[in-house]
């Protein structure tokens, strides 16, 4: 069987992408279709997957004009995407989202070749809601998601993303040269954020007077350099977070559909302060179902502020019942078994 499994853009789209290629049996050959981007490219590779590149982008909301361009690639790439799929003789297609798989899929469509989607978030994004409708199946993280679909086929599976960190192997808080307090991560996504790294910068010498460990990950080009001290350090990045995570007390964390999902599957404690910078602010209605199933603490970005924060971690750290409560209710809405649903769902063989 020849599967097509295209993603594009953040590590939201393209692990959850990866957890299911990993999970399908040996005998599929697999072709992933991407963007012609040298850092997706090397992902997928390393992977041992093999890539198909399409010139393409997605839509410029600020300088409308510029969407010429836009609409002349998705044109080209569409096009594209029909000689392909044609001359490859693909048996289905999955989209877990980025305005790559666009294309891609309504080429599918066109070929009435079978074609399935993963939404991440609660809201789906541009390119899930204009290829839903005609989708044999559309798979969703979130029960709220279905409300927003016209296909009839909507599948609650859970993030695939879950499935690969409970598979992770597991990073002792020795290796990062901490003792055994309790270890509390600041992590603002993969890229960082200078405006969040600024406030937790303000707290460090509240934090290093406190009885439990920090960990602050900056993000590659958002690193600043801090003193260490025997119960905090900075990092840039850290390979493998969802390893450390399986040692986690208490996570301060962006809210994107990945994180959620390795939250869940892993039942950690954490509070969310969703990016005020994404489409659809997708992020806080995240954070926002997590927070309205008692699964984490929410603080808004313009919010967060050292005295809160705190106060917040102390009051968290010294009550063991809140502890397993946040525990147990984001194991609660965790799915450990996501990528074998959708395989199973999509009826690969």
């Amino acid at each position: 069987m020849k599967v097509v499994v295209s993603a594009g853009g953040s590590g939201g789209h393209i692990y959850p992408a990866l957890s299911v290629i990993n999970a399908l049996p040996k005998s599929t050959e697999v072709i992933f279709v991407g963007r012609n981007n040298k850092e997706e490219k090397r992902l997928i590779g390393q992977e041992g997957i093999r890539y198909k590149a399409l010139d393409i982008r997605g839509l410029n909301r600020k300088h409308i004009f510029k969407n010429f361009k836009t609409l002349y690639l998705y044109k080209k790439a569409y096009k594209e995407a029909l000689k392909f799929l044609k001359e490859e003789k693909v048996d289905m297609v999955l989209g877990t989202g980025s305005y790559v798989t666009l294309p891609v899929l309504k080429a599918a469509q066109k070929l009435n070749i079978k074609t399935f989607i993963h939404e991440q978030n609660i809201k789906p994004g541009l390119s899930n809601r204009l290829s839903e409708k005609k989708c044999t199946k559309v798979f969703i993280s979130f029960p709220e998601t279905e409300k927003y679909l016209k296909n009839k086929n909507v599948c609650l599976t859970g993030n695939p993303a879950g499935e690969r960190a409970v598979n992770a192997k597991k990073i002792s808080k020795k290796i990062l040269g901490f003792d055994n307090k309790p270890l509390i991560v600041f992590v603002m996504g993969s890229l960082g954020s200078i405006t969040m790294n600024e406030k937790i910068k303000s707290m460090i010498k509240d934090m290093i007077k406190m009885p439990y460990n920090f960990l602050i990950i900056t993000g590659k080009s958002k690193y600043f350099k801090e003193e260490t001290y025997p119960n905090l350090k900075v990092i840039p990045y850290l390979d493998n977070l969802s390893g450390l995570m399986k040692n986690i007390d208490l996570l301060i964390s962006r809210a994107g559909a990945t994180t959620l999902s390795e939250i869940s599957a892993l039942g950690v404690p954490t509070i969310l302060v969703p990016s005020p910078y994404v489409s659809n602010n997708h992020q806080y209605k995240n954070a926002l179902y997590f927070k309205n199933e008692d699964a984490a603490y929410l603080i808004k970005e313009d919010e967060f502020n050292k005295d809160l924060v705190i106060s917040l971690i102390d009051k968290i750290m010294k009550d063991e019942k809140e502890l397993s409560k946040l525990k147990k209710n984001a194991s609660k809405l965790g799915t450990k078994d996501s990528a074998t649903k959708i395989i199973n769902l999509m009826g690969v063989k």
